[in-house]
């Protein structure tokens, strides 16, 4: 059993206290979990979702690892692509994804017989 309660942010962009970051970098031992390198001293650092917020994750320290900053901006870019592509799908099958003004171009009909 934890002697220490676990933190659950009250928003989903609640800032994480100084006291639950250390906690988590020592649980993980200081090493980045996207590039599995030890985070050095001095170096900047993120907490990432584990499973991001908009796929259901929550905002709770079970939640958080430490990540470097330049390996979590590579993977919330690439997410966040992933992200747009599932709200576009979402919309499309529930009819508000607004259609394409395009026209789709054609060569016509041939042209079969003599005028």
């Amino acid at each position: 059993m934890r002697s220490v309660p676990e933190w659950i942010g009250k928003t989903d962009d609640e800032k994480v206290p100084p006291r639950v970051r250390l906690r988590l970098f020592e649980k993980y031992g200081g090493v980045c979990q996207l590039s599995g390198r030890k985070i050095m001293a001095g170096e900047a650092w993120d907490l990432d979702h584990i499973k991001a917020l908009w796929r259901g994750g929550e905002h709770r320290e079970s939640n958080l690892w430490p990540v470097l900053k330049e390996p979590h901006r590579e993977k919330s870019t690439e997410e966040q692509s992933i992200q747009a592509k599932c709200d576009r799908v979402r919309k499309k099958h529930l009819g508000i994804y607004p259609k394409s003004k395009a026209r789709i171009k054609s060569r016509g009909f041939a042209k079969t017989r003599d005028a």
